[in-house]
């Protein structure tokens, strides 16, 4: 089976990519090994993510965002963001010009929603769940191998299978990954107060913690804690979790109620040293992984998607898409936003982990003279939303 373009990976990042490319001349394959049924929504997905005004912009233009509903997402109208010594910082939409800073909404709102859409979509077929097992590189050519014997040739093959990518793997492209040794407790829960939209983010002794505000008075928590504080977190019951959250955020909601189960995922550093070779291009968590304490992981993914549809639509039909001086041109393009946000984030995780006065002294200093410049700090809201400063 001849395809322009394969795609390995069917979450976010790789089915945005197929929808962006939907008015194309390009076939498309997508390759994804697990078949996620669509869920009820009588509970809250635990994978809950901030999405932002850019890549809310993104999802519109891919009829997606006006389709998703809005009774699940919140916007951040502020966020506060708070040292482990008296350090405080605040952003504000209003004041920096915005409607919000961000949406807060679940994962799967937005997956179930692409992957409605590439299935209506004339020029996609979807191989799913099939597993690839082996590639072979040609010159003018991949060959992708299915369980089950299927062979898939395509001119370009795109790595959106995530931080642990096969594509990335079989294509040789060499990693630099760093451990944190710690690990996102993600939970969701009912709030006594009003969040008033209002997120929060305490750097503390024990880790990075997060409240995100989502519809009513729900919130998200993500706590990027060391490993084993992160499985005691884990095996409390409901009432020894919701305590312990509390606490951990001054109560400044009240009492809480847990809804749904917690979750957690190891955290790590991790940069390829090229997110392009000839024939294969890196999407996604696949091209990089950064500490969630930036809450941009998906949002680099989305621009990741965007830059590439628009190179791969934009090329005239004699380029050869998966000649490497070609994709190139993705790379440089997408080269400088991941990897300010991944050592800004890995610099900041490092410092407030540091447990020594000078340190301390520092970074509070420096949050409190952030929060004094409103110059700098709605130049920083404004990278946020849209990856560029203004």
């Amino acid at each position: 089976m001849k395809f322009d373009l394969i795609i390995v990976g069917g979450g976010l990042a790789g089915l945005a990519a197929a929808v962006a490319l939907r008015k194309s001349r390009l076939s498309i394959a997508i390759v994804e090994p697990h078949l996620a049924a669509k869920q009820p929504y009588s509970e809250w997905d635990a994978r809950i993510y901030a999405y932002s005004p850019a890549s809310a912009k993104f999802l519109q233009e891919l009829g997606v965002w006006q389709h998703l509903d809005r009774e699940r997402l919140c916007a951040v109208a502020e966020m506060k963001v708070y040292g482990d010594e008296q350090g405080a910082l605040r952003f504000s939409a209003y004041e920096s010009g915005l409607q919000e800073l961000a949406w807060i909404g679940e994962s799967r709102l937005v997956h179930d929603e692409l992957r409605e859409s590439v299935k209506r979509q004339h020029n996609v077929t979807l191989f799913c769940p099939r597993i690839p097992v082996s590639a072979r590189f040609e010159d003018a050519s991949i060959c992708l191998e299915l369980d089950g014997g299927d062979i898939l040739t395509g001119r370009l093959l795109v790595g959106a299978d995530g931080r642990d990518s096969w594509v990335r793997d079989q294509s040789g492209l060499a990693t630099r990954s760093v451990p944190y040794g710690e690990m996102g407790v993600v939970a969701n829960f009912e709030c006594e107060g009003d969040h008033r939209g209002i997120a929060y983010q305490w750097f503390r002794g024990d880790g990075v913690l997060a409240w995100l505000p989502l519809p009513g008075r729900m919130m998200s928590m993500v706590w990027s804690v060391k490993d084993d504080f992160a499985q005691s977190l884990l095996q409390m019951n409901e009432q020894e979790l919701c305590s312990r959250v509390e606490r951990a955020g001054g109560r400044l909601l009240g009492k809480l109620s847990l809804r749904g189960r917690p979750a957690a995922f190891p955290l790590r550093l991790m940069r390829v040293e090229s997110v392009v070779r000839q024939r294969v291009a890196l999407i996604g968590d696949a091209a990089h992984a950064i500490h969630p304490l930036s809450g941009h992981g998906i949002n680099l993914g989305f621009q990741d998607a965007k830059a590439l549809a628009e190179l791969l639509e934009a090329a005239p039909e004699w380029r050869d898409i998966g000649d490497y001086s070609f994709l190139r041109r993705y790379a440089r393009k997408r080269a400088e936003e991941p990897f300010m946000l991944q050592y800004a984030t890995h610099g900041l995780n490092r410092l407030f982990a540091a447990r020594n006065p000078a340190a301390a002294f520092f970074r509070n200093a420096g949050l409190n003279l952030t929060g004094r410049l409103p110059v700098l700090t709605n130049s920083l809201v404004r990278y946020a939303v849209s990856g560029k400063f203004s």
